[in-house]
C-alpha cells in the first residue's frame, strides 16, 4: 500500500482535527520562524549579579498542615521519607518514579537562546534532562524539614536552586524551550518556598533571587501559550496553573493580575473541556489524569484564600474525574491500567507511596471535589493533609452506592466480588487526538497482579524502534489484522483516521458488590478501526460461576471471501511459561495461570503460536519485532514481559475464545 504524501496527511489532519487548532499550530510556528517569539523572549544573562525584583514572595499561600497529624499518618514511613531527602542532599534524586540521577545542572556547552535547541526524536531524548529540574525533588526536601526541621535540607534546597539558577540565565538553553517545564518549576519553587522560608538559610538575598526567578519564570509562559492552546492537553493546564500561582506568590508585582487572570481563565476553560462529562481525561492516559488532578488540588488550595473558587462546570468535570480515576485502580496496591501515554510525570510528590500508586492523589482529589474518603487512614493520606484536606472520620466503604452527583458509568470494569479479580475493556470514543491505537485493550488484574497487561511508553524521543513504538496496536492485548494499525499513523504523537469504540450490551451482577448498580458481570463491545478492510471488531469479556474469566473475540465482515491474516495479543508478565497444544501456563506467585485459546470451525487446526520476550523469539515462527516483549511501567525504563500471539488465517466472520483460569 502506497503510503500517502505530507500533502495528503496536511490536508487529513486539517479535516479531522479541525481548522481552529491547526491555525493555533500555525500561528505559533510563524512567531517562532519569523523570530517573533524570540524578540519576546530575550535572554537575561547576568540577572542573578544585576537588580534582582522587589516583589516579596508571599509566604502564606497554603495553610501548613499539623506537625504530629502529618507523621502521624506517614507512620512507619517516615524513614523513608528521611532516606530520599537524605540522597537529595548528596546530590542524587528520583526520576520518573524508578532512576535516581545526579543534579547537575551545569550544560556540556556554552548556551544558547532556547529557540535554537530541537526536541527531535533522532537525538538524546531531552525529557531526561528536563526531568531533574522539574524540582518535584525540591518537595521532598520541603516535608523532610518542615517533620525534622534539620537544616541540610534547607541547605540542600538553595544550594541546587542557586545552581540551576546561574547555570541557565532565563531563556538560554534546553531548560527554557518548554513552557511547560518551565511552569512546573515554577510551581514546585513556590511550594518548596512556602516551607523554606520559615528556615534562616533563607536569606534575604536568597529571597530576592527566588523571586527574580518566580518572575522570569511567568514572564516565559504567554509568549508561547498558543501553542499550549493548540495541544490543548496537560500542556496548557500546567502553563496556566503556573500564571495562577506566579501571580499570587508575587502579588505586587506589575504583571501579578494579568498572569493570575489568564491562569485562571485558561485553567478553567481547561479543565471543562478536556475532562469529558464521564469523567475521562481527553488524552486517555491515567498518568496525565492524575496529572491534572494534582493541578486542580493545587490551584484549588490556592484559590480558597482569594475566595476564587472553580466555576460550577469544571468543579462538576471534576468530580467525575476524581471518581473515574478511582473507578480503574486496584483496591489492594493503589495500581491502575497502564493506560496511555505515560512520561513518567509525579509533578507534586506529596506521599512516601510509590510512583505506581494512585491512592495518595485519588484520595485527595475524591475529598475535594466529592466531599468522600474511599482509603482509611494510610501513607497514602499525606498530600490530602498538604492540600488542606482533613481526613474523614470514616470512609466511605467501596461497596456503598455512588456519591449524589456522580454520573459516569465508565471505565468498563468487571469486578469478581468473590475472587479478587477484576478487568477493564478499553472502549474509548475519541473526540480529540488519540495517545495510543488501543481499542478493545483488555486489562486482567488478580490478587493485586497485572496479569493481562498495557505495555506502557518507555520513550518519546529515540531513534527506531523506540520512538513511541508502544503506543502501536500489535503491543496491545487485542486483535491485529493483516498486520496494519487500527488508526493511520502520522507522526510520534499523531494518529488520525481514529478508530471509535462502543459498548453493544452489558450484563450486571445482582451480587452485593462495589457500587452495585454499575456491578458488570459482561460486557461487548466494537470498534471499526479495519473499516476500510471492511471488518468490525467485536470483543465480549466475561467471568463465569467457576471464576474464569472469557474473552471472544468476534470480527465480521462486508467481504465474506476474503482472507485474513488474524493476530490475537496477550502481554504477560515475565514468570516461568509453559506450552502444550493449545495452553499456555504462566507461573505466578500465587500458582499456574492458564489460558485456553481456540477459534470456532474456521480456526480449527489452523492456530499457530509465538512468544517473544525482549524483542526475541522463544517460540513458534515469524520474525519477532525488538519492541515485542517488553512493558514500560514508567518512562524510560523496560522490563521483559512474554508477548503470546496466536495468528491464524482464514475468511470471515470468524471467532477465536481465550479462557483464564486462576488457582484457588
Amino acid at each position: 500500500m502506497k503510503s500517502p504524501s505530507k500533502l495528503q496527511i496536511a490536508l487529513k489532519a486539517l479535516r479531522q482535527l479541525g481548522p481552529g487548532k491547526l491555525f493555533l499550530y500555525a500561528w505559533y510556528q510563524f512567531k517562532l520562524r519569523s523570530g517573533l517569539v524570540k524578540r519576546q523572549t530575550q535572554p537575561q544573562a547576568n540577572w542573578l549579579t544585576g537588580q534582582v525584583t522587589r516583589h516579596a514572595i508571599a509566604s502564606d499561600l497554603i495553610p501548613l498542615p499539623n506537625r504530629d497529624e502529618l507523621a502521624a499518618v506517614i507512620a512507619e514511613h517516615i524513614e523513608e521519607l528521611f532516606r530520599e531527602a537524605d540522597e537529595i542532599t548528596k546530590g542524587k534524586a528520583l526520576i520518573f518514579g524508578h532512576e535516581s540521577v545526579p543534579l547537575d545542572f551545569k550544560a556540556s556547552s556554552p548556551l544558547q537562546h532556547w529557540t535554537s535547541y530541537k526536541d527531535s526524536g533522532d537525538q538524546e531524548d531531552i525529557k531526561f534532562t528536563w526531568e531533574p529540574a522539574r524540582f518535584g525533588w525540591a518537595l521532598v526536601l520541603a516535608r523532610a524539614y518542615y517533620l525534622r526541621q534539620d537544616e541540610k535540607y534547607a541547605q540542600a534546597f538553595w544550594k541546587y536552586t542557586e545552581e540551576f539558577l546561574q547555570s541557565n540565565p532565563p531563556n538560554l538553553g534546553p531548560h527554557w524551550m518548554s513552557a511547560q517545564e518551565v511552569g512546573l518549576r515554577l510551581i514546585c519553587l513556590v511550594f518548596a518556598y512556602q516551607i523554606f522560608v520559615q528556615s534562616p538559610e533563607s536569606t534575604p538575598q536568597r529571597q530576592a533571587m527566588l523571586a527574580s526567578a518566580i518572575a522570569a519564570h511567568a514572564e516565559r509562559i504567554p509568549p508561547t501559550l498558543v501553542y499550549a492552546r493548540a495541544q490543548s492537553n496537560n500542556h496548557l493546564i500546567s502553563e496556566a496553573a503556573a500564571l495562577y500561582t506566579a501571580g499570587l506568590a508575587l502579588p505586587t508585582h506589575p504583571k501579578a493580575a494579568g498572569w493570575r487572570e489568564k491562569g485562571w481563565r485558561w485553567l478553567s476553560d481547561g479543565l471543562h473541556k478536556q475532562i469529558a462529562p464521564d469523567g475521562s481525561y481527553m488524552q486517555h492516559s491515567t498518568n496525565y489524569h492524575r496529572l491534572v488532578l494534582q493541578l486542580a488540588l493545587w490551584c484549588q488550595i490556592l484559590g480558597k484564600k482569594k475566595k476564587q473558587y472553580f466555576p460550577i462546570r469544571a468543579q462538576f468535570k471534576l468530580a467525575q474525574a476524581s471518581h473515574w480515576l478511582l473507578r480503574l485502580m486496584d483496591f489492594d496496591n493503589g495500581q491502575t491500567p497502564n493506560l496511555g501515554p505515560n512520561d513518567g510525570a509525579y509533578i507534586l510528590p506529596l506521599s512516601t507511596c510509590t510512583f505506581e500508586d494512585y491512592r495518595p492523589t485519588v484520595q485527595a482529589a475524591n475529598l475535594a471535589f466529592n466531599e468522600e474518603q474511599y482509603f482509611e487512614a494510610g501513607p497514602w493520606g499525606e498530600m490530602a493533609l498538604w492540600f488542606g484536606l482533613p481526613p474523614a472520620e470514616k470512609a466511605s466503604p467501596l461497596n456503598a452506592q455512588r456519591p449524589a452527583g456522580i454520573i459516569t458509568d465508565t471505565p468498563h470494569v468487571l469486578r469478581n466480588p468473590n475472587h479478587k479479580s477484576w478487568a477493564y475493556l478499553r472502549a474509548a470514543r475519541f473526540t480529540d487526538r488519540p495517545g495510543h491505537a488501543d481499542q478493545l485493550q483488555l486489562d486482567l488484574w488478580w490478587r493485586g497482579l497485572n496479569v493481562a497487561q498495557d505495555a506502557g511508553t518507555y520513550l518519546y524521543n529515540a531513534a527506531s524502534p523506540w520512538n513511541n513504538s508502544l503506543a502501536g496496536t500489535n503491543v496491545h492485548n487485542t486483535l491485529t489484522i493483516d498486520g496494519q494499525q487500527q488508526m493511520q499513523r502520522a507522526g510520534r504523537f499523531l494518529w488520525l483516521d481514529w478508530a471509535q469504540a462502543h459498548v453493544q450490551a452489558e450484563e450486571r451482577t445482582d451480587l452485593q458488590g462495589w457500587y452495585k448498580d454499575l456491578m458488570l458481570q459482561r460486557i461487548s463491545a466494537v470498534h471499526n478501526g479495519y473499516r476500510q478492510l471492511g471488518i468490525t471488531h467485536r470483543r465480549e469479556v466475561y467471568y463465569d460461576e467457576e471464576d474464569r474469566w472469557h474473552v471472544d473475540d468476534t470480527l465480521l465482515s462486508n467481504r465474506p471471501q476474503e482472507s485474513h491474516k488474524v493476530r490475537l495479543h496477550w502481554l504477560l508478565p515475565d514468570w516461568e511459561w509453559e506450552l502444550k497444544a493449545n495452553i499456555f501456563k504462566i507461573k505466578s506467585p500465587h500458582g499456574w495461570v492458564q489460558l485456553y485459546i481456540h477459534g470456532d470451525n474456521k480456526a480449527a487446526g489452523k492456530l499457530v503460536f509465538q512468544i517473544v520476550r525482549a524483542g526475541e523469539l522463544l517460540h513458534g515462527e515469524g520474525a519477532a519485532q525488538p519492541h515485542w516483549g517488553w512493558v514500560s511501567p514508567t518512562y524510560g525504563q523496560k522490563l521483559p514481559a512474554l508477548s503470546f500471539a496466536t495468528y491464524v488465517e482464514a475468511t470471515l466472520p470468524l471467532t477465536l475464545h481465550t479462557t483464564w483460569e486462576f488457582p484457588d
